[in-house]
């Protein structure tokens, strides 16, 4: 067998594995979403999952039905060790017959992560608002190539052509490990001029922080807007976030500060809103800005003024500006819970506004695809 064969076999191997994991994500995505299994192992660009659910294969002793010899043949009985030390082992714990438990640690990048996500929610892709596509020009890597300047040399493409070469060929040895890449080995980065036009956007996530918002109420915003952002993110090529919190004031802060904020005031919700109004007209032209907003609350408001104030603030400034406004209500056992009914029955035909409401974990799945199944 050929090297080019055995690296294509390698290869087309790494694919099905891929496959499958895909595949099993798809199967438990409610599971690793309610459980923010995700969003718990996530890097800068992807994300870490752990999958107990794919065995690894391994030898098993079975019978020679043929009644010949076969490989294996010699003295010795089942069970008898093949060589090594005789003495036990040092390992501690009683011993017990059941198979352990295998768990492999797989590694998926965001933008498939959100391509999952869409598939299996439906989600439409979204057509971005206004015209502000930024015609720059850059460099971007297309490709490899086999010849090029060492300054270009992708270190990481040579070793892995050297390990296959070394795998197919029969001279790795898995007990002293030592690549050594050879000329034919060697891959450089290729580039072309590209224009890159981007539609901006913006999310800004508004959240109560007063008392009746827990830390299990605060757990269910922190995975609900990891997703949100894992799928907008997949939509725009540049994007930005801000964050704001408020009990019966409002003031803008970092993402670190937003999920671990826990305040001990009443509720104005109309603090958060003038906010987020006032930041869209100073620093995003609505024109050229696909502009997202989601607020979670447990719906308690400290005054029915101060709900008629929100829902002016909507109607005459969010509105006419925004993509979408989301609003999602996570239930507390401290909160009314009235302020998305105060929504529903305002806006009851306002194609911009979503609400929806998360009673558990359990109903994170079905809140996001409320939210981003519209395809604004």
């Amino acid at each position: 067998m050929t090297d080019a064969l055995m690296i294509a076999r390698i290869d087309n191997d790494h694919r099905r594995f891929r496959d499958i994991v895909r595949g099993r994500i798809r199967e438990n995505l409610r599971k690793y979403v309610s459980r923010g299994d995700m969003v718990a192992r996530k890097g800068k660009d992807s994300v870490t999952i752990p999958m107990p659910q794919i065995d690894i294969p391994r030898f098993i002793y079975g019978d020679n039905e043929d009644g010949e010899g076969g490989v294996g043949q010699g003295e010795g009985e089942v069970g008898d060790k093949v060589g090594g030390d005789p003495q036990e082992g040092s390992g501690s714990g009683k011993a017990g017959e059941d198979a352990g438990d295998k768990e492999v640690e797989v590694e998926v990048s965001l933008e498939e992560l959100a391509e999952i996500l869409g598939e299996e929610l439906g989600l439409p892709r979204i057509e971005p608002r206004g015209d502000k596509n930024l015609e720059t020009v850059r460099d971007k890597y297309t490709g490899l190539r086999t010849t090029g300047p060492e300054s270009l040399r992708s270190f990481k493409a040579t070793f892995q052509r050297a390990l296959k070469r070394q795998i197919a060929s029969g001279t790795y040895d898995s007990g002293k490990p030592m690549i050594v890449p050879v000329r034919e080995d060697r891959r450089y980065r290729s580039w072309s001029e590209q224009p890159k036009p981007e539609s901006s956007a913006v999310i800004i996530y508004m959240m109560d922080v007063s008392g009746s918002m827990g830390d299990e109420q605060k757990e269910i915003v922190r995975i609900e807007s990891f997703w949100i952002d894992t799928w907008l993110r997949s939509q725009y090529k540049g994007i930005e976030s801000r964050y704001i919190i408020h009990d019966a004031t409002a003031r803008e802060v970092d993402r670190d500060t937003f999920f671990s904020t826990r305040e001990s005031g009443g509720t104005m919700i109309s603090s958060a809103y003038r906010l987020c109004s006032d930041l869209i007209e100073e620093q995003y032209d609505a024109e050229n800005w696909n502009i997202y907003a989601f607020h979670f609350s447990d719906g308690d408001n400290w005054s029915v003024d101060d709900t008629s104030t929100c829902l002016k603030i909507m109607r005459e400034t969010l509105f006419p500006q925004v993509n979408q406004f989301g609003y999602g209500q996570v239930e507390s056992p401290y909160g009314s819970g009235q302020f998305v009914k105060d929504l529903r029955s305002a806006f009851g035909d306002e194609e911009k506004l979503v609400c929806s409401e998360v009673k558990a974990k359990d109903d994170i799945m079905d809140s996001i695809r409320e939210f981003l199944k519209g395809g604004r």
